[in-house]
């Protein structure tokens, strides 16, 4: 075959205070910057879905037209600027044809200025441009919010299972597996999907924990024989749109086994509600607890997940630095905080200088405000990296300038542009050796797990204050569907009389 590949990734949180534009994409910001053509294909050696995708479609000796990747970190909406010259590259290139199948490395959680459903949007464009006959096939995040538009305007659409996203590449060759299923001789390819009607914390989407680790093992134990592909999207719980939420949906060789497997892992996910709740601890019990367990084998990590920026966050808000300066931590490390102006300060001052910041606090949250202090610069460094830890392996990254800065026993690492803390070596950037740490606060959620659990002696999660609310419940809806429940066991969503809630 002949298959055209592009990518265009983007998680959106439409209660985010910034949005992604065109540049955004064009650096990346933790993902690969944006790549054009052939060199499209260097990407087949890094743990992304394409990457997976390019490998297993070469191994078959198919032909690949390469267009675009393109992704950014999550924020509020995508410009529509930047939605339109990425995806109309994509559409052009489908319209000068010469080519026999489509794979798409999407996310599944797009929100456009213009467009709710990012993805839906751009699989109906792609529809009408190559007709019925041409298949499109996409492998997904797991935090998609796959909506009828996507299921409908794909041949087959395929979800990570990992939660940190450690199977990025193996999704993209699921995705070409399913290709060649689709493809086969004499093939019947059936497609059955259900909505579960609760939002899920994404705290609680972690593979590694309970209830997601047993749902995910029995997705492999459903797909076998007439199964040929199940999938399970927990969603991203703040994209403030109907569609929002969790979605079970797979393909088999016949319409009754693609349907008795989707009903079998919604009835285990459902039954499952009030365990996929997540206790959150507040900054003060955090570093307390903290500075109690320290002094054991390995670092403990505390989640600043409310400030991640692979949910929304800017990766700038000081809660948690506050809690630890007033508990007097020390051996205390934080990352990344983002502040352009702070890591040009310290750059210029240099090595060893003493420099007073107003420091992150841009977040626009209530509680959230800049953290005034005087800071030793430790270490400086032009931000650039290559991540070696199992969820981004292989994957360059330039946080611009970064300064490793000191305030009492805290030593925090300031980037001139953001990314989610979840590589060691994002800490190794900034002069610290997260290893030798008594105590590490990371800007994530989930994914920072893949490449700190084999250090870590313990691992809290925090609410301080910060643009991404880590329980749905607490976010201030207005489009979710009505009924759909704001929390596992929590209330049922009804729009305001004269709101447009539900439309």
């Amino acid at each position: 075959m002949k298959i055209l590949v592009a990518g265009f990734q983007h998680e959106t949180n439409t209660f985010a205070p910034s949005q992604a534009g065109y540049e955004s994409f064009v650096r990346g910001e933790g993902y690969p910057p944006m790549v054009r053509g052939a060199e499209l294909l260097a990407l087949r050696d890094v743990n992304i879905p394409a990457g997976g995708f390019i490998a297993a479609a070469e191994a078959e000796r198919h032909g690949l037209i390469p267009v675009i990747w393109a992704g950014a970190s999550p924020s509020a909406h995508v410009t529509r600027d930047a939605y339109e010259r990425i995806a109309g590259e994509i559409t052009t290139a489908a319209k000068a044809g010469g080519f026999d199948a489509i794979y798409l490395d999407l996310h599944g959680a797009m929100v456009a200025e213009h467009a709710d459903d990012g993805e839906g949007e751009l699989l109906a464009r792609l529809r009408r441009v190559v007709g019925p006959a041409i298949p499109i096939v996409a492998s997904l995040d797991l935090h998609a919010n796959v909506t009828a538009r996507m299921l409908e305007n794909a041949d087959g659409l395929v979800a990570y299972r990992t939660y940190p996203h450690v199977d990025m590449a193996e999704t993209g060759r699921q995705a070409a597996v399913l290709l060649d299923d689709y493809l086969a001789p004499g093939r019947q390819f059936h497609r059955a999907s259900r909505r579960l009607p609760f939002l899920i914390p994404i705290n609680g989407m972690c593979t590694l924990l309970e209830p997601a680790s047993s749902v995910y093992q029995r997705i492999a134990e459903l797909q076998t024989g007439e199964v040929l592909s199940l999938s399970f999207a927990p969603g991203f719980p703040a994209a403030d749109f109907p569609e929002c939420g969790p979605v079970v949906w797979g393909y088999g060789r016949t319409a009754e086994a693609a349907e008795a497997a989707v009903e079998a892992l919604y009835d285990q996910i459902a039954a499952a509600e009030p365990d996929w709740a997540v206790p959150f601890l507040a900054p003060d019990e955090a570093v307390t607890e903290a500075i109690r367990l320290s002094g054991t084998v390995g670092p403990v990590v505390i989640a600043d997940t409310q400030d991640n920026p692979g949910a929304g966050g800017d990766s700038n808000t000081t809660g948690m630095l506050r809690a630890l300066v007033r508990h007097g931590a020390q051996d205390a490390a934080l990352g990344l905080m983002c502040d352009p102006a702070a890591a040009a300060a310290a750059h210029a001052a240099g090595i060893g200088q003493t420099i007073h910041l107003a420091l992150g606090g841009g977040s626009g949250t209530p509680g959230d405000t800049p953290f005034e202090g005087d800071f030793e610069v430790e270490h400086l460094s032009d931000g650039h990296c290559v991540l070696a830890g199992p969820m981004m392996t292989g994957t360059r990254v330039d946080l611009g300038l970064v300064a490793g800065l000191r305030i009492d026993g805290i030593h925090i690492v300031v980037s001139t542009y953001k990314t989610q803390m979840l590589d060691r070596n994002l800490y190794r950037i900034g002069g610290i050796e997260p290893e030798r740490m008594a105590i590490l606060v990371n800007k994530s959620s989930v994914h920072f797990r893949a490449d700190f659990m084999p250090i870590a002696s313990a691992i809290l999660v925090a609410k301080a204050p910060g643009p991404m609310q880590s329980d749905p419940a607490d976010l201030p809806w207005r489009h979710l569907a009505p009924g759909m429940r704001v929390r596992p066991g929590g209330p049922a969503f009804a729009p305001k009389p004269g709101s447009a809630g539900g439309v």
